[in-house]
């Protein structure tokens, strides 16, 4: 995983926890529902890359 790709995920679940709390604060549930699926992708993005950085140090490349 590059490391920009790290940087870029990081600021996707940033911003996600960032639009949930604003949705709290204003009681805005789409807001809320939007960071939350914000935050999953990212992470689900960041597995995704560990897994091949995993790959990548089995077979030595």
């Amino acid at each position: 995983m590059g490391f920009g790709d790290k940087i870029k995920n990081k600021a996707e679940e940033a911003s996600g926890k960032g639009k949930e709390a604003l949705g709290e604060a204003t009681d805005n549930e789409q807001m809320q529902a939007e960071g939350a699926g914000d935050q999953a992708s990212a992470k689900t993005k960041q597995a995704g890359e560990n897994v091949k950085d995993a790959a990548k140090n089995i077979t030595g490349q």
